[in-house]
């Protein structure tokens, strides 16, 4: 069974394996390397990508079902001229450890600031509440989000 969907911009056809194959193992079998394998149960958020703009657990996502969409993985994020100003934000913070975990907090962080590009702590904890690192305290992950946020919220009241 064939699908397609915009892929980081791309409009690309894939070949599934079978019906119910996930989303995360297509991904990462046409070398989208960045989306993680973590539980396999939807609960670490180290497999999030971006679906139409929303942050989903590409491992609990039958890959079928992204036919005709646009998905967003963290090999896309980035700007011609370098990083993203949300990667950039993560880096300046601190944000990154062991980087596991990063690909779904980046993905999650701009899922919220599409949405919102001012939100509280209690936003953005709310948005990320999916995601699991097991290096860090959240404190800097947080300070990133909130850096990503007055940068990006800058740029839109000029």
């Amino acid at each position: 069974m064939k699908i397609q969907f915009v892929i980081n911009n791309q409009n690309k056809e894939f070949e599934l394996k079978s019906e119910t194959e996930i989303l995360l193992d297509l991904l990462r079998r046409y070398g989208y390397v960045s989306v993680k394998e973590g539980c396999r149960e939807g609960q670490c958020g180290a497999c999030i990508v971006l679906v139409d703009g929303k942050a989903i657990n590409s491992c609990l996502y039958p890959a079928f079902r992204a036919n005709n969409k646009t998905v967003l993985t963290l090999e896309g994020l980035g700007q011609e001229n370098g990083l993203d100003v949300i990667q950039k934000s993560f880096l300046e913070a601190g944000a990154v450890q062991c980087g596991y975990c990063t690909p779904g907090m980046i993905l999650s962080t701009k899922a919220l600031l599409d949405k919102n590009p001012s939100p509280t702590e209690d936003e953005i904890k709310v948005a990320l509440e999916g995601n699991l690192c097991r290096c860090t305290g959240y404190i800097k992950i947080l300070d990133a989000v909130k850096l990503a946020a007055k940068r990006i919220y800058k740029k839109l009241k000029v």
